[in-house]
């Protein structure tokens, strides 16, 4: 995967000393902006300092990922991006078990965007939406990795169960990220990794972020696994919607199967991070309760912020993308 076009000073500079090879190259921190969520290019610079923890880039060694300045630069973008978030999410209030709370959080969720998508989308729209999602889906279940070796007993067990299913139980085909792949193909879009990182916004990236956000930070692994748990338990419902509105589009089982597929898998991993994972979890300790109840109301907050940016998009009829040139002939194709 090559590095993405810069979105401006802090991205210039970050990506000219990647290729460069120059950790002096290295830009400042920047000021603390009033909205990470919404900013291109400290999303972008965070997003690429994550993946040099995951695949890294073809024209930047390997050897950056654990380079000490580059650290420093993402410790203080994560920084800015993490104290803001606990600044505007709102954690529900103690007084019930994580279950019941966790619960709770999610029976509030709302989903117009998974209702648009299933009675309304059309074709171009449907294919932008997996743009966006290609970002996560195409490396799914990987930041929740990261707390596998992070926990111990029930929980531990409960969090493989999880990333055994997402991981097609050591079948390839079966893999939620090989089965992404096939969707994008039925849409005729590219399905290389990373492919279209340039065409999304900030707040998609600020949805991948997170994830690795607490996936790469030990002290954060409460909030990991209440991300993961929000995750799953909103995840049943709006997928029978996507692969509805796909139907009602002309796609086929194949181009459908992603959608399928996690509609019968979230159902029953809806109950394991409940209680198994994230229930576990405070049982043994009780310190990090409000750091799962925080990961689970971030993620809804977040996913949130990237629904409502698409929402308003459509219905303004524009594209939700920044470049959508990058997707050529949106199609149901042959999927072979």
């Amino acid at each position: 995967m090559l590095l993405p076009d810069p979105r401006g000073l802090l991205t210039r500079a970050l990506i000219a000393a990647l290729r460069g090879d120059d950790p002096a190259a290295l830009p400042d921190p920047p000021p603390r902006r009033a909205d990470p969520v919404a900013d291109e290019d400290v999303q972008l610079a965070l997003w690429i300092c994550f993946e040099l923890h995951y695949r890294g880039f073809d024209e930047v060694a390997a050897s950056w990922e654990w380079q000490p300045e580059l650290i420093a630069l993402r410790r203080d973008l994560e920084a800015s991006y993490y104290e803001w978030l606990r600044g505007e999410v709102v954690v529900p209030a103690a007084g019930a078990s994580i279950p019941q709370r966790l619960r709770q959080l999610v029976a509030a969720d709302d989903g117009p965007l998974a209702r648009f998508i299933q009675r309304k989308a059309s074709l171009d729209q449907f294919a932008e939406f997996a743009v966006h999602r290609s970002v996560y889906h195409l490396k799914e279940a990987d930041p929740h990795s990261w707390g596998i070796p992070r926990l111990a007993g029930r929980a531990k067990a409960a969090l493989i169960e999880i990333q055994a299913d997402e991981y097609g139980n050591g079948n390839v085909a079966r893999m939620h990220s090989e089965l992404f792949r096939r969707t994008l193909r039925g849409l005729g879009l590219d399905d290389n990794y990373g492919r279209y990182v340039d065409a999304v916004p900030a707040v998609t990236l600020a949805v991948s972020n997170l994830m690795s956000l607490f996936g790469l930070r030990r002290d954060l692994r409460g909030a990991l696994v209440g991300h993961l748990a929000a995750f799953e338990m909103t995840s049943a419902a709006p997928n029978r919607r996507y692969s509805q509105g796909l139907r009602r589009l002309g796609g086929d089982d194949a181009t459908r199967r992603f959608y399928d597929e996690h509609v019968t898998a979230d159902a029953l991993h809806e109950q394991l991070a409940a209680h198994d994972l994230c229930g576990s979890l405070v049982e043994d300790e009780p310190d990090l309760t409000e750091d799962v109840m925080f990961g689970a109301a971030a993620a809804l907050y977040v996913d949130h912020r990237w629904a409502e940016h698409v929402l308003r998009c459509w219905q303004a009829q524009l594209t939700s993308l920044r470049d959508d040139g990058l997707l050529g002939a949106s199609r149901i194709a042959e999927v072979s």
